[in-house]
């Protein structure tokens, strides 16, 4: 059995025993049957008292997870089925296999997480106290499930600034994300009789989000140059296509005007929708910003924007851009959903917009998130001899492949084992792993360059052994 033991943890020997035993099980990696290691045999393998291994045993027993048999010794009780886990939890990393690392010691080449110790708090804060003491009582109240005039109008102002995108803010609704945005994208737009087509590798928790609405999903392969829209033909009826098309995710290509054409005709032919997830645009190092595909068809695009990947994930505020045929039954089943997003939040946002604060933000994060691409290169080339960049030079992640290596789910936990942490791009595909396991991604954006370094110089230690 793959468990690891930290004796510097604060979580009890028998406990880490525990939570890995239980988590393999809910992994199906011990189906319902297996006999496990005796108690003597396993305290000798891990080096430590047998009287641990009991403790352990006996909570997974009277919790069921483990059965006695008279003979057999313990095995994995019957009747056990295993969850289902996001395909990134279960192929790219198993906390059961891994030690418990102090997040300070623990670098996590995960995607998606801005460098949060830049957040601005001090002007939110003081951005914050003042927009509490300013509104009128009525403002501590209930507002439109769109969401609060005064922030719709500050995005509708930047977009215009920064994105090119001229909308009515009236076609605009606050979220609590992204992923709510699209949530509500696709509980409007479901139809049984259709199918909504996504970019293939994605995101295995927003195909979630999609197929959770009651949506049956088609993949459309995605290449270096974002979605194949050539490949777009289909028998079946199409309710909408999920594209991410200023930076795909993962591969990170940019969806070249050709396929963005293609893409738009191909929604006015099917008499369908395209939801385009823009969700780190903002950060592009070489060349011009990348215009939006809502640009090119309002009427056929639904446009998902987060403050996430900015700002904070905390702060859960997104909005989507919606045509205004749409507005009413989004707007309502926004209603329907939290009533509103979080309004003292909204008005804060407001002010930072207003104020220009945002967009300084943005310029300075860029510089740094732009630093910390450069030392990964940087690093990358010091270490290995054979690999290549795969997609464009933005976003908060980028994508490696390495010739002559494959990056098993064995050698990822090994890598795991000694406290870093990296994602293989195979566990993003609808047909896992699709010959992509000489192709890892890795985010940068929230680590220092020394973690950066140690990180890649423990992937090339165990990789070139």
């Amino acid at each position: 059995m793959w468990i690891t033991i930290d004796n510097n943890s604060k979580i009890p020997l028998f406990r880490q025993i525990y939570q890995q035993i239980r988590q393999m099980i809910l992994n199906g990696n011990l189906p319902s049957g297996q006999k496990l290691p005796s108690t003597r045999k396993l305290s000798a393998d891990l080096n430590v008292s047998r009287n641990t291994i009991i403790e352990a045993y006996g909570q997974l027993t009277a919790e069921g997870y483990l059965a006695g048999q008279q003979g057999s010794g313990t095995v994995v009780a019957d009747g056990l089925h295993a969850l289902d886990l996001d395909l990134a939890a279960k192929h790219c990393f198993s906390k059961s296999s891994t030690p418990a690392f102090n997040s300070d010691d623990l670098i996590d080449f995960r995607t998606g997480v801005p460098a949060l110790e830049y957040f601005p708090r001090k002007m939110w804060g003081n951005l914050y106290r003042e927009v509490c003491s300013k509104i009128p009582a009525s403002g501590y109240g209930y507002c439109s499930a769109a969401g609060s005039s005064e922030l719709r109008d500050a995005i509708a102002g930047y977009l215009l600034r920064n994105r090119g995108i001229s909308c009515d803010p009236r076609q605009i609704i606050i979220t609590s994300g992204s992923t709510q945005g699209l949530s509500l994208t696709s509980r409007v737009l479901q139809d049984e009789h259709k199918v909504v087509l996504i970019e293939d590798p994605s995101h295995p928790g927003l195909r979630k989000v999609i197929s959770t609405a009651g949506c049956r999903i088609k993949g459309v392969k995605a290449d270096n140059k974002g979605l194949c829209s050539e490949l777009l033909d289909t028998e079946e009826e199409v309710s909408f296509v999920y594209t991410t098309p200023s930076h795909q995710y993962p591969l990170g290509g940019i969806l070249p005007i050709q396929r963005r054409l293609e893409l738009i005709r191909y929604a006015e032919q099917q008499n369908c929708y395209i939801v385009e997830d823009d969700y780190d645009s903002e950060f592009r190092y070489v060349g011009a910003p990348v215009s939006s595909l809502y640009e090119l068809n309002p009427q056929r695009v639904i446009y998902l924007g987060s403050f996430s990947k900015i700002l904070a994930p905390a702060l859960r505020l997104g909005f989507m851009i919606v045509p205004l045929e749409l507005r009413p039954a989004v707007k309502r089943l926004k209603m329907y959903s939290d009533v509103h997003s979080d309004l003292l939040g909204q008005y804060t946002l407001a002010e930072f917009i207003n104020n220009g604060y945002f967009e300084k933000h943005i310029w300075k994060m860029k510089k740094l998130y732009s630093r910390n691409r450069n030392c990964l290169l940087n690093e990358l080339t010091e270490c290995f001899d054979h690999f290549e960049i795969v997609g464009q030079a933005s976003g908060l992640h980028l994508v490696v492949r390495f010739y002559v290596k494959l990056f098993t789910a064995d050698i990822v936990n090994e890598i795991a084992g000694k406290g870093v942490r990296i994602y293989r791009v195979g566990s993003y595909y609808l047909d896992y792993g699709n010959g992509a396991d000489d192709k890892i991604i890795l985010g940068y954006s929230h680590l220092s360059s020394d973690k950066i370094t140690a990180g890649i110089k423990t992937v090339r230690n165990i990789i070139m052994k």
